[in-house]
């Protein structure tokens, strides 16, 4: 997945792309701190982290879509988000709010 060669406008269909796969891997697991921009990233390093696992494993490329050329699989995204979301929920926790009544 290199972002070279792309327009303006297949790269913001690659970032939403990207911040939906996102936002639905870090609900599977129920960790989502960080918001839209977070949702992003995690659909990104998701889509590195579970394209990594497919080729590692010899795992076939569910729901690819080619955007300008750069092909971007959905269910690996999905996948890699999960298990990023599912590290970081392990690594930070969550969040105890302390109230002073």
């Amino acid at each position: 997945m290199v972002l070279t060669g792309m327009s303006l406008t297949g790269f913001i269909v690659l970032i939403i792309i990207a911040a939906i796969a996102g936002a639905v891997g870090q609900a599977l697991v129920g960790y989502s701190r960080g918001g839209c921009l977070a949702a992003v990233a995690v659909g990104f390093i998701g889509a590195y982290l579970g394209l990594w696992i497919a080729e590692t494993f010899h795992l076939p490329t569910f729901l690819v879509i080619n955007i300008d050329g750069q092909a971007f699989p959905i269910v690996w995204a999905i996948i890699g988000s999960a298990l990023l979301a599912g590290l970081l929920h392990l690594l930070f926790g969550y969040r105890r709010s302390y109230r002073w009544r």
